[in-house]
């Protein structure tokens, strides 16, 4: 009897002892995991707010050059204005006309991009909070956004060329534009692809991601099963 309770008092001490080891252990990894996603959080919101501070920069120099491009065009209408052939005036005011319009369908364009840029920033920003990989895409959102900067820098060209002169364009100048536009236009459609990649990206990650946690709990299964 006394060896059987000796027996029982060891056992019972042994299991205080590992059940006070494992509580010690698994107390360490909650830490360890609470420390990393801190860390994490903070590098994420470090990126964030670059990545707010660059696009806030980037939206200050579009719309620089835009009021630019509107002071010339308001530059050109003050010499009409001055034109004393009215005839004259207002086929030189349907120059000026017909030069925005185009600057703006460019605009428009890069407008659309941009905002879509926004909207695959933000998903971005969400998945990666999820701990879903986004490396690819944000490297397709970089390349998009590197595309539509010299877009932008096409249209200011093209705005330069045009507002230089309230004449007829000359043979040269008109190659020239031909030339920026299709430059233009490229830019643009590259750089809406480029967001298309990133979507896909996001997608496959998480098929990828919710692929492989059906894997581990099927694994756990199996192991249970055992």
């Amino acid at each position: 009897m006394k060896k059987n309770m000796s027996l029982f008092i060891a056992l019972a001490l042994m299991l205080t002892f590992g059940a006070g080891v494992s509580f010690a252990e698994d107390s360490k990894s909650y830490d360890l995991l609470k420390e990393q996603n801190s860390n994490k959080i903070e590098l994420n919101r470090e990126r964030n707010e670059v990545r707010t501070e660059t696009r806030t920069e980037i939206r200050l120099k579009i719309e620089e050059r835009r009021e630019e491009a509107r002071q010339k065009m308001e530059a050109l209408r003050e010499r009409v204005r001055e034109e004393a052939d009215k005839v004259k005036a207002e086929v030189k005011e349907m120059r000026i006309v017909g030069r925005e319009k185009a600057l703006e369908r460019f605009d428009n364009a890069i407008e659309r991009v941009s905002e879509w840029q926004i909207k695959v920033e933000a998903k971005i920003v969400e998945l990666e909070a999820k701990d879903v990989s986004v490396t690819s895409a944000e490297a397709f959102l970089k390349t998009s956004e590197e595309k539509l900067e010299s877009a932008e820098d096409k249209v200011a060209e093209i705005n330069s060329l045009l507002a230089s002169s309230i004449d007829k364009l000359t043979e040269e100048n008109k190659t020239k534009l031909r030339t920026l536009a299709q430059e233009t236009q490229t830019l643009i459609v590259e750089a809406h692809k480029a967001l298309r990649d990133a979507i896909k990206s996001l997608k496959d990650e998480v098929k990828a991601k919710i692929q492989a946690e059906v894997e581990v709990e099927t694994e756990d299964e199996n192991d249970d099963n055992e």
